[in-house]
């Protein structure tokens, strides 16, 4: 009785406010609105996936946004560049009861190229799932999947193929969570009934639920940590009480555990109706942007491309930038695309950027280079930002992202240096760095960063913090001499300079499938030895039978060898 009085509630509260809501802003034809009775909305969502699902690499982007109530029978398939979003106040407000699913796009059920696609802000109850009321989600890379309110149970994978990666955030699962064949996931601020499943590296960030166990044992790889330190959870568009269309901006939390919309709770923060917003759509230059910016309003990007001829400045304290449907920004430039002023309370949330024909030194700079101020009252956040160098096209950059303004705060990164598709190759898409830390006390939660030519990550900034990482070192090096580092052979997946005194990690992954023979990896962590500096719970792994990472951390852990030994090594912690 409970359960049909809640769905009473919210299905009379969704109808309430749809009656209400006018017309839509005007959001572009790659932004498709719907409520539960919208004719022929089942075969448009088809269409859409149709078109999405093999477009591994191209220009086509599309936002999902679904209108408060109930939707009967609804199956959502989500392909490549699509986003599915409820409109709701709360998750609840949208109730899909039918299905959600990410299906594996490579053969023999392999979703371990199931990039870029996300659904945030509904509930669901997955009727049509894959049987025992379970919706499967296999997925690997930049998938946000966040604000959502899973009424039943959810896999991660496909069958017995593989996934490589995931985040939730401010979710709830009513009943089990089965990572199954996932190599490694991460969570934050969420809770369920039970999860199952181990592999590589699962990370547990202020979640209700979390599984017994303790990394590095197999099948028990799992690193727990209680409470979020310091994290403002993502705007997310929504129809209003008066029937208007706003974006709702959280306030930041401390010491966090659980989801924010606990008990029906309208998540604290503030609300921006869309007239605040300049509404971006493809076709809009640089320089038309940044006139909004300086005259105070802040950027809704509605989903395409966006070729830029000059760099995006954020320069207003307390801007909002948000992206929907993994709008796509790029320069040939040689232009950085964002940069940042060193104010209080920026958000940049749901932007993909993708590096150009020229080097523009970095893609994404977050303060400048002297940036001196502190912002622990109210800090620069960045969400689910990703970042792409080759794969569209042959690109280049020096370094993805820089950070150097103080107290920033990353929920949730993929920064990736492409290893397949077009323009791929050692000299054909180089890049140095996947990210660079200048600024002090910087928190990162599920930073994922791959494939980059020198050190993954460079940390230089004291009193950093991760909670997770996931790294695959570069697959072709096309010699040892050509990949050597001051310090031995190869770059360190993740290096922390020798003047840190103050950083701390948790959940580190590193894995090598180096492509040509007689190339290795001396170590996969690379830290000072100050007693400031802690490292726990890492795992290397060789995924094919050619070179090896010799060590965990500097000369400490096993070797992870594909021939004559382990391919997996594990070190609990450091020192």
């Amino acid at each position: 009785m409970h359960g049909k009085r809640v769905t009473m509630g919210v299905l009379a509260a969704g109808l309430a406010m749809s009656a209400l809501a006018g017309g839509a802003p005007d959001f572009g034809p790659n932004v498709h609105i719907f409520d539960p009775s919208t004719p022929g909305m089942q075969q448009r969502i088809d269409e859409i996936y149709a078109a999405q699902q093999p477009n591994h690499f191209g220009p086509r982007r599309d936002a999902i946004l679904l209108k408060p109530g109930i939707y009967q029978d609804l199956r959502l398939p989500v392909g490549f560049y699509t986003q599915v979003l409820g409109l709701g106040a709360r998750p609840d407000d949208v109730h899909v009861i039918g299905d959600l699913r990410s299906t594996a796009f490579l053969d023999s059920d392999n979703a371990t190229q199931n990039f870029w696609r996300g659904a945030e802000n509904f509930a669901i109850t997955p009727t049509l799932g894959i049987g025992d009321n379970t919706m499967q989600w296999a997925v690997s890379q930049a998938i946000p999947f966040r604000r959502m309110h899973v009424r039943g149970n959810i896999r991660l994978n496909q069958n017995k193929g593989w996934a490589s990666g995931g985040w939730f955030s401010d979710v709830l699962v009513d009943g089990q969570v089965n990572s199954a064949t996932q190599q490694q996931w991460i969570s934050r601020n969420s809770q369920w009934s039970s999860w199952t499943g181990s592999n590589w590296n699962m990370v547990f960030v202020g979640v209700q639920g979390e599984p017994a166990g303790e990394f590095p044992t197999p099948g028990q790889r799992y690193t727990k940590v209680a409470q979020v330190p310091v994290v403002r959870e993502k705007p997310w568009l929504f129809i209003d009480a008066k029937g208007g269309y706003a974006v709702r901006v959280p306030a930041l939390k401390r010491d966090s555990a659980g989801i924010s919309w606990a008990k029906g709770a309208f998540t604290p923060g503030k609300t921006l109706t869309i007239d605040k917003f300049f509404i971006a759509r493809p076709g809009d230059t640089a320089a038309k942007l940044n006139a909004q910016l300086a005259a105070g309003k802040h950027l809704l990007f509605t989903p395409g491309e966006y070729l830029l001829t000059e760099t995006l400045r954020i320069r207003r304290a307390g801007t909002v930038v948000l992206g929907i449907g993994f709008p796509t920004l790029r320069s040939d430039k040689g232009q950085p695309l964002v940069k940042t002023a060193d104010v209080d309370g920026l958000t940049v949330s749901g932007l993909f950027l993708d590096a150009g024909k020229q080097d523009s030194g970095v893609l994404m700079e977050v303060g400048p280079a002297a940036a001196k101020k502190r912002h622990q009252a109210d800090p620069i956040v960045l969400h689910d930002l990703f970042f792409r160098i080759g794969g569209a096209a042959a690109g280049r950059v020096d370094t993805a992202l820089r950070i150097n303004a103080h107290d920033t705060v990353v929920d949730h990164t993929w920064i990736w240096r492409a290893d397949h598709g077009e323009g791929v190759g050692w000299t054909s898409n180089p890049s140095a760095h996947g990210l660079w830390v200048n600024g002090e006390d910087v928190t990162i939660y599920g930073l994922f960063v791959e494939h980059f030519q020198k050190e993954q990550v460079v940390w230089q900034g004291n009193g950093g913090r991760v909670y997770f990482y996931q790294s695959e070192i570069p697959y072709d090096p096309p010699t040892q001499s050509q990949w050597t580092s001051a310090t031995g052979r190869g770059h360190a997946a993740y290096k922390v300079a020798d003047t840190v005194t103050r950083h701390e990690a948790w959940g580190l992954g590193a894995y090598s499938v180096f492509l040509k023979p007689d190339v290795v990896l001396d170590r996969a962590f690379e830290v000072p030895q100050v007693p400031g500096v802690r490292l726990h719970h890492m795992i290397t792994v060789c995924l094919v039978d050619k070179g090896s990472i010799e060590h965990v951390v500097n000369d400490q852990g096993d070797a992870a060898r594909c021939k004559g030994g382990s391919n997996t090594a594990t070190l609990k912690d450091y020192p």
